[in-house]
């Protein structure tokens, strides 16, 4: 059956509260009904239209101006409903958080971007979410709230499986808490897909603490590769507190892909996924390692291929 991407073909209630608290105790009232939350609507309008996804009741989250703010004043916090495109404009994400600058300008169009939010792209849980790789690698946390309470979680355990996370029906995401970036530390998002501005067939968020030659401290994630975001842990430890020479990244990169897996999906193969890895590695260890001492300048011409 031919499906009009241009209408919404089934019937919903629209909800559009003006403060947290006033979304929160809609959460609750209708917990147990076919709710969703709409902020960017980049993922689940397309879903929406496109895939038969039925909704009963739609909540749009940009009315409510506690939720649309960003502060750089210690570490990062990042509002539930800021677009992407502001959040790039910010110097310190620019110069202290680069794999994310990256990850940012790799995603899709300047249109999604000025639509989407880092709360959908983790609310959304895509294997190929280009924002959770360099998220993870600076260690984010996720606040969530519902009417009754506030937990915080840390994001990489926040996923469960393609389009499924920890989040409870009355539960919301209501900002992502990203700590300080720690003395000279470099960083560096790669991304491989078909074009520019499809979905990754894989991707790669590196961060790099260094401390002289040697690397103090070092985070691998990969996107894309399995039904969420994958650490590579043991190739962190073959890493750090050893000097960071071209015959230990090699030893690393050739090493990477029998610890990720990469799986064979309608993406990619995974003979792909396993070859990209290990040149990505190599890359990304080389770019992020140029960029440790502060007063470095990273090449900011993103990610994306």
């Amino acid at each position: 059956m031919h499906t009009n991407t241009r209408i919404l073909a089934n019937k919903f209630e629209y909800f559009a509260p003006k403060s947290l608290a006033e979304a929160l105790n809609l959460l609750e009232q209708y917990q147990e009904k076919n709710i969703k939350v709409l902020a960017g609507g980049t993922d689940l309008l397309v879903k929406m239209k496109t895939v038969d996804l039925n909704v009963d009741y739609l909540m749009y989250l940009k009315d409510i101006a506690e939720l649309n703010f960003i502060n750089t004043s210690n570490g990062l916090s990042i509002g539930a409903t800021i677009p992407f495109s502001h959040i790039v404009k910010e110097d310190r994400i620019k110069t202290e958080y680069t794999a994310l600058y990256e990850a940012i300008q790799a995603i899709a169009a300047p249109a999604i971007r000025n639509m989407g939010t880092i709360a959908g792209n983790i609310g959304n849980a895509s294997p190929a979410a280009d924002t959770v790789p360099a998220l993870v690698a600076f260690d984010a946390q996720v606040l969530i709230e519902n009417k009754q309470s506030k937990r915080t979680v840390l994001l990489k355990d926040i996923f469960l499986g393609p389009g499924k996370t920890l989040l409870r029906p009355d539960e919301l995401i209501t900002r992502i808490e990203v700590p300080q970036v720690k003395p000279n530390t470099g960083s560096a998002f790669i991304k491989k897909s078909r074009v520019k501005a499809d979905l990754a067939k894989i991707n790669l968020a590196v961060a790099v603490q260094r401390n002289g030659q040697n690397c103090e401290d070092c985070k691998i994630v990969f996107g894309s590769v399995a039904a969420t975001v994958v650490r590579a842990e043991n190739t962190e430890k073959l890493l750090k507190g050893k000097a960071l020479t071209e015959e230990l990244i090699s030893q690393a990169a050739q090493g990477v892909a029998d610890e990720i897996k990469p799986i064979d999906d309608i993406r990619s193969t995974a003979e792909y996924r396993i070859a990209m890895s290990r040149e990505m590695l190599r890359d990304a260890l080389n770019l992020a390692w140029a960029r440790t001492y502060s007063e470095a300048k990273p090449n900011l011409k993103g990610g994306g291929e």
